[in-house]
């Protein structure tokens, strides 16, 4: 159905030779050629993605306050923001759905066409709910092997009913365009790897999804708010 990730990154470093090394770097730093197998490792990439989400909703909320616009209503808004952070829901993710980390970059083009096909803005009220249906969408379309709904569901702290309906409200916002080719990969990882020279981290709580603020392992479970609208 899709492609493997690693076998993207070596397309990548084959079409520019010339300037592989630097590529390689890069994919390297981020922690994209990392294997999951071994020693449990967070890849540089989830920090890197997370400050940038977080800027994004910070700015898009100061904006709006501003300018008092009202946001777009979907079924990824939550009716409030409990206290969790995107990077503390970043890492969850990878640390449960053993999903390769080229996954967060193509899940990053993912929802960057999905945000770019609608009027709904980056908020506290629906990073979470866009970013587990799309690392979850990401999963399926790169890597060969993946969980089915029930255990993203789990992972992301819905309900398996909440999350396939937002799995194909995602799909047809985005025209069901999941290919996404080697120079555009290359292009969002440049990105984050700009991220990390920009300076500015943003360490504030962004809300979207109710989860306990510890997951024991004896309790791993979490519970999500309703959403606006469905």
């Amino acid at each position: 159905m899709g492609f493997n990730s690693m076998q993207l990154i070596s397309d990548m470093e084959a079409l520019s030779p010339d300037t592989g090394s630097t590529e390689l770097e890069i994919y390297q730093t981020l922690g994209l050629k990392e294997s999951r197998k071994g020693v449990f490792k967070i890849p540089r990439v989830l920090m890197l993605l997370s400050s940038l989400l977080e800027r994004s909703v910070q700015k898009n909320e100061i904006l709006m306050e501003k300018t008092e616009i009202k946001d777009a209503v979907t079924i990824f808004h939550g009716l409030k923001p409990p206290p969790v952070s995107i990077r503390q829901y970043v890492d969850r993710i990878f640390k449960y759905s053993a999903c390769s980390p080229s996954c967060f970059v193509v899940a990053h083009v993912y929802v960057d066409r999905f945000l770019q096909q609608t009027d709904i803005h980056l908020t506290s009220l629906n990073v979470h709910r866009l970013l587990i249906t799309s690392v979850m969408i990401a999963a399926k379309f790169v890597d060969d092997a993946f969980f089915n709904n029930g255990y993203y569901a789990r992972v992301g702290g819905v309900s398996t009913e909440e999350l396939n309906r937002l799995e194909m409200k995602f799909l047809f916002g985005i025209d069901f365009r999941l290919q996404v080719n080697v120079n555009t990969f290359g292009k969002y990882c440049y990105r984050l790897e700009k991220e990390s020279s920009d300076g500015l981290q943003v360490e504030r709580a962004i809300q979207a999804c109710r989860i306990k603020e510890s997951w024991s392992s004896k309790d791993d479970s979490t519970t999500c708010a309703s959403t606006i609208a469905r």
